[in-house]
Formats: structure tokens, C-alpha cells, sequence
């Protein structure tokens, strides 16, 4: 079982919800066919760098994953057929990039508690 990252750009007009269905479906592919998923992050609303089917901006989803290799390809497929997906891109990670995907994930779970107990504090001062 190799580890994947794959990286897909959804179209603007989408609603929250529908967002979050199109990412639900990808997940489902994957899991279906016998990945397990390790990490996921929605990056969000963010401009891109150049106008994609004359859009701007876009949702990025990152997905981090352990599967067979034949996965990618089932997957890229259920990419290509959603006309939701702007643009995506699926790579393999050596173990120096499973290493480093780690520590990321470390230090945005560190970050992420932190602004929580800032803004928790806060709150008790202004009590």
C-alpha cells in the first residue's frame, strides 16, 4: 500500500453544502475501493493563479490517503467525469514526504489548539 496525496480545485459557484457533498463523494471512492483515508483539509475559497474555464477562483480540497496503485487511476476518472472539478493533481509520497506531511499536520494541530485556548482566555477576561 502506497500513500497518495491528491490535491483537487472545485468550481466557485458551489454552494457550502454542495462543496462538501463533492468532497463526500471522492472520499466514498475511495474508501469503496479500499483506501484508507489519512488526512483531509479544505484550504477553502482561494484565487488561482491563472483563469481556469474563465473562473478565478476556486475551493481547494487536499485528501491524504493509503491505497493500491490502481486507485489513482479509478479515482482520477471519477475526477474527470464531475464537471464540478476544475482541476486536480494525485502524487505518491516517498517517505521523506510522508515524514514531512506529518509534522505539518502536527504543527497546524498545534496552531489550532493554541487559537482556541487565546480565544478562550479571551472570552474568560471579558467575563
Amino acid at each position: 500500500m502506497n500513500r497518495y496525496e491528491t490535491v483537487f480545485i472545485l468550481t466557485p459557484v458551489l454552494s457550502d453544502e454542495q462543496m462538501k457533498e463533492a468532497v463526500e463523494k471522492f472520499k466514498g471512492v475511495l474508501t469503496a475501493n479500499g483506501a484508507t483515508i489519512v488526512n483531509e483539509e479544505e484550504w477553502g475559497l482561494r484565487k488561482l493563479a491563472y483563469p481556469i474555464q474563465k473562473k478565478s477562483t476556486g475551493f481547494y480540497c487536499l485528501l491524504e490517503f493509503e491505497g493500491a496503485p490502481t486507485l489513482v487511476k479509478q479515482l482520477e476518472i471519477a475526477y474527470r467525469r464531475d464537471e464540478k472539478v476544475l482541476r486536480f493533481l494525485t502524487f505518491r509520497l516517498d517517505k521523506y514526504a510522508a515524514e514531512y506531511a506529518e509534522r505539518r499536520r502536527k504543527k497546524n494541530a498545534n496552531n489550532a489548539s493554541e487559537t482556541a485556548e487565546a480565544t478562550a482566555e479571551a472570552e474568560n477576561k471579558e467575563a
